[in-house]
C-alpha cells in the first residue's frame, strides 16, 4: 500500500478534474495543486484581518476535533481496506445472492449504506466504489446501475449518525445545545430513514430492467491475514455502536485507528504506509481552508444574505424552504460551505437545524461537485470502469435531477413529523 486510497483519489481529483493550474516558470511546467491554493488563500484571509483572529481561534475550537476525527476514520478504512474486510464484503455478497442480480444490487445497497453510515459518505465513495465495479465486471451486470446506487446511497444515507457526514458533525453540538439528553440518532433516524427508502426506491424504478436475470461467478478470492480481517470488522462494528450511543466522536475514532495500527504493524508491516502518506493531509488542509473562508464570509454578513432565502419559520412549508436551501447551495458551491453559510438561519430550531441538514445530505446530486463524495466517486469510476469516460456526466445529472427533490422532499416531510 503505497499510498492511501483518499489520498490518490484526492490526488487524482487535484490532476483530473477539481482544481491544477499549470504555468510556466523559467521553461518549466509548474503544477499547481488545490490543496496548495487553499492554503494561501486561507492564510491571507487571516493575515489582513479580514476573519479576525477571535474568530480564527473560535473557528479552531469548534472544527479541530472534527479534522482530528477525519483524519482518524480514514485511517480505519484504510487499514479495514488493507486487511481486505470489503473484498470479503463483497464476497459475501456474491455469495449470498446465489445468482440473483437483483438480490446482488440489494446486497450492494445494505453495504453503500453500512459503510455510509459507519465510516462517512467519502469512504463509501472511494473504497465501495472500486469493489461494486469489480462486482459489476465479474457477474456480467451493467456497471451503471451499480456505480450510480453507490453514488446516490454515499449522499443520501449519510444522515443517521454524527460520522456519516461532516456536516453532521459540525451541526451535532448544536443540535445538543438545543435538545440537553436527546442523541442525534433520536433526531435523524426518521429522516434518514425516510430518505434512504426514497432514494432505493427511485433506484429500483429506474434500473429495474438491468437488475433482471441471473449471473454465474465464484466469490473473489484473496490472500487474508487470519487475525487482521476479523480484527477489522471487529472495530467496524464496534465503533458503530460507540458512535450511535453518542461517545465523542473523535476519541472513539482515535481509538480504533491505534488499534488497528498497532496489530497492522505486528501482523503486516508491509500493509502499512509511511505516516505523511498515510495521514490525509491534502482533505484536512482544503477542508480547514474552507471552513477559514466561509467563516470570514460569515463575518462579513453572508449568513445574513442567505438567511433571506431560507425563511424563519417551523412550518412544514418553512422547513421544506429551508431544506430546499441547502440542497440549492449545495449544488451551486458545495454541500460543507452550504451547510456553515446557512447555519445561522437554522441554527435557533432542531427542526430548522435537521431539515438542514436533509438539504445539505440528500440534496448535493446534480451537479459533480455538490460534495467531495460525488469528485472522489468520479475519480474512481474512471480507474477502474474501462470506457467510464464516454459516458459522462449527464447520467448522473439525470438522476440527479428527480432524486434530489424527491429525497429533500420526503426528509424534510419527515422532520416535519418528528417535530
Amino acid at each position: 500500500m503505497t499510498r492511501p486510497l483518499v489520498e490518490r483519489a484526492l490526488a487524482g481529483a487535484d490532476e483530473q478534474a477539481v482544481s491544477r493550474e499549470e504555468g510556466v516558470v523559467a521553461g518549466r511546467r509548474v503544477r499547481v495543486s488545490l490543496w496548495a491554493v487553499a492554503v494561501v488563500v486561507a492564510a491571507s484571509v487571516v493575515a489582513v484581518g479580514w476573519l479576525p483572529l477571535d474568530a480564527a481561534g473560535r473557528l479552531a475550537a469548534r472544527v479541530g476535533p472534527i479534522l482530528l476525527f477525519l483524519v482518524a476514520i480514514t485511517m480505519v478504512a484504510e487499514m479495514c481496506a488493507a486487511a481486505g474486510l470489503f473484498d470479503a464484503a463483497a464476497s459475501w455478497a456474491l455469495r449470498l445472492a446465489r445468482g440473483s442480480r437483483l438480490r446482488l444490487w440489494g446486497l450492494v445497497v445494505l453495504l453503500a449504506s453500512a459503510c455510509t453510515v459507519v465510516l462517512s459518505l467519502d469512504t463509501t465513495a472511494v473504497l465501495v466504489t472500486p469493489v461494486v465495479l469489480t462486482i459489476a465486471r465479474r457477474t456480467g451486470s451493467r456497471p451503471l446501475p451499480f456505480a450510480l446506487t453507490v453514488l446516490a446511497l454515499s449522499n443520501t444515507a449519510s444522515l443517521l449518525l454524527p460520522v456519516s457526514n461532516l456536516t453532521n458533525l459540525l451541526a451535532a453540538h448544536r443540535l445538543a445545545g438545543l435538545q440537553p439528553g436527546v442523541p442525534y440518532a433520536a433526531t435523524m433516524w426518521l429522516p434518514a430513514l425516510v430518505v434512504v427508502a426514497v432514494t432505493v426506491a427511485y433506484l429500483f424504478g429506474v434500473h429495474h430492467r438491468d437488475l433482471r436475470g441471473t449471473f454465474d461467478a465464484l466469490p473473489l478470492v484473496a490472500e487474508r491475514d487470519r487475525v487482521l480481517l476479523p480484527l477489522a470488522a471487529l472495530v467496524t462494528v464496534a465503533l458503530g455502536v460507540c458512535f450511535a450511543v453518542g461517545l465523542p466522536v473523535a476519541a472513539v475514532a482515535v481509538g480504533g485507528a491505534i488499534v488497528l495500527l498497532a496489530v497492522t504493524l505486528v501482523r503486516r508491516r508491509d500493509l502499512v504506509a509511511p505516516v505523511g502518506e498515510l495521514v490525509p493531509w491534502r482533505t484536512v488542509l482544503v477542508l480547514a481552508s474552507l471552513f477559514v473562508a466561509v467563516e470570514a464570509w460569515q463575518v462579513h454578513g453572508l449568513g445574513d444574505l442567505l438567511a433571506r432565502f431560507a425563511g424563519t419559520g417551523t412550518g412544514t412549508g418553512d422547513l421544506l424552504q429551508v431544506a430546499g436551501a441547502g440542497a440549492v447551495a449545495a449544488n451551486v458551491v458545495n454541500n460543507l460551505p452550504a451547510y456553515l453559510a446557512l447555519e445561522p438561519a437554522a441554527a435557533g430550531d432542531p427542526a430548522r437545524l435537521a431539515a438542514l441538514l436533509v438539504g445539505v445530505n440528500a440534496g448535493p446530486l446534480i451537479t459533480p461537485w455538490a460534495s467531495v463524495a460525488t469528485v472522489l466517486w468520479w475519480v474512481q469510476c474512471s480507474r477502474h470502469w474501462m470506457g467510464f469516460r464516454e459516458v459522462g456526466w449527464w447520467p448522473l445529472v439525470r438522476q440527479g435531477l428527480v432524486l434530489a427533490p424527491l429525497a429533500v422532499a420526503a426528509g424534510a416531510l419527515a422532520v416535519a413529523a418528528v417535530a
